[in-house]
C-alpha cells in the first residue's frame, strides 16, 4: 500500500503528464498557419488614436473589417484543410470551391482526421497559399458586414460592467488552451471603442510560477508579421492588450466567440 505522500506525488505527476499532452495537441504555428495579408483599419491612426479615414496610397481598394473573418479562417484551415505541396496546384475556379468548402466548416468543432479534410494541393500551408492567392482568399473566405450582426457581440452591452463574466472568460480561456484548442477573443473597451477587434489566442506565454501576470500569444489579423500579446492581471482581474499603432494599449474586455453555435 502506498503512503499518502507517494500517492499524491504519483497523482500529481499523472495530472502533469495529462496537461502536457493536451497542450501539445495544438501544433499551430504563426508563420505557417495564418494568412499572410493584413486586415486594414478603416481609420488612419497615430499612437493608438484615430486621425481620419485611411486611404490606400496607390488608390486601390483596401481590405477592411475582416478581423472576425480572418481569425475564423485561420481556425477553419487548421482544423479542416490538408495541404499537399507535392501535388499540382488547382485552377482558380476549383481552388475557390475548396476554399469555400473549408470556410463552411463550423469553427467550434474538433479537428477533422486527415482523410476527411479538404485537400489544397500545390502549397505547403495557409501562409504560402495566401501569399500566392491573396485576392482569391479575400473574396472567398467571407464578408465582413455579417459579423456586426452576430448574436454573441451584444454581450458587450449587457455584460459591460459584469466583473464576474470577465473572470469566467479568463477561466474559459485557460480551459480551452489546456485542451489544445483555440480561443477567439472579441476585444472591446465599450463604451469608449478605443478597441473593437478580434484575435485568435492559440497558446500561453512562458510565465514564472505564481506570476501575477498571465501572458497569452495571439494571431492579430492587423499584424501578419508576428504574434501579439494578451495579458491577464490576477491582482486587478482584468485583461490588457498590447499597444500598437491602432490601439493605445491597456484595458480591454474579452468575450469568447466561435466557441459554440451563436456565440
Amino acid at each position: 500500500m502506498f503512503k499518502r505522500g507517494w500517492a499524491g506525488g504519483i497523482l500529481a505527476a499523472l495530472v502533469g503528464v495529462a496537461l502536457a499532452g493536451r497542450a501539445e495537441a495544438n501544433h499551430f504555428r504563426f508563420e505557417t498557419d495564418t494568412p499572410g495579408f493584413v486586415n486594414s483599419t478603416v481609420f488612419a491612426y497615430s499612437d493608438g488614436y484615430a486621425q481620419g479615414t485611411a486611404k490606400d496610397p496607390s488608390g486601390g481598394k483596401r481590405y477592411t473589417r475582416r478581423c472576425f473573418v480572418m481569425t475564423r479562417t485561420a481556425l477553419q484551415f487548421y482544423k479542416c484543410a490538408r495541404f499537399d505541396p507535392h501535388a499540382p496546384a488547382l485552377p482558380d475556379e476549383e481552388l475557390k470551391k475548396r476554399v469555400r468548402e473549408v470556410c463552411r466548416f463550423q469553427p467550434w468543432k474538433p479537428e477533422l482526421p486527415s482523410q476527411q479534410r479538404v485537400v489544397i494541393p500545390g502549397y505547403a500551408n495557409l501562409r504560402q497559399l495566401s501569399k500566392a492567392h491573396a485576392l482569391l482568399l479575400q473574396e472567398n473566405i467571407g464578408k465582413g458586414w455579417p459579423t456586426y450582426t452576430r448574436v454573441g457581440n451584444y454581450r458587450m452591452f449587457f455584460k459591460a460592467d459584469d466583473h464576474d463574466y470577465q473572470l469566467k472568460m479568463h477561466e474559459a480561456l485557460n480551459v480551452v488552451l489546456d485542451q489544445g484548442d483555440f480561443f477567439v477573443a472579441y476585444l472591446t473597451d465599450y463604451p469608449h471603442f478605443r478597441i473593437n477587434h478580434a484575435v485568435l489566442v492559440y497558446q500561453r506565454g512562458h510565465d514564472p510560477k505564481n506570476s501575477d501576470i498571465e501572458h497569452y500569444v495571439t494571431y492579430d489579423p492587423n499584424h501578419p508579421d508576428g504574434p501579439r500579446e494578451l495579458k491577464w492581471s490576477n491582482k486587478y482581474q482584468v485583461f490588457n492588450f498590447q499597444k500598437d499603432q491602432e490601439f493605445p494599449g491597456g484595458f480591454t474586455k474579452v468575450y469568447q466567440v466561435y466557441g459554440k453555435w451563436l456565440q
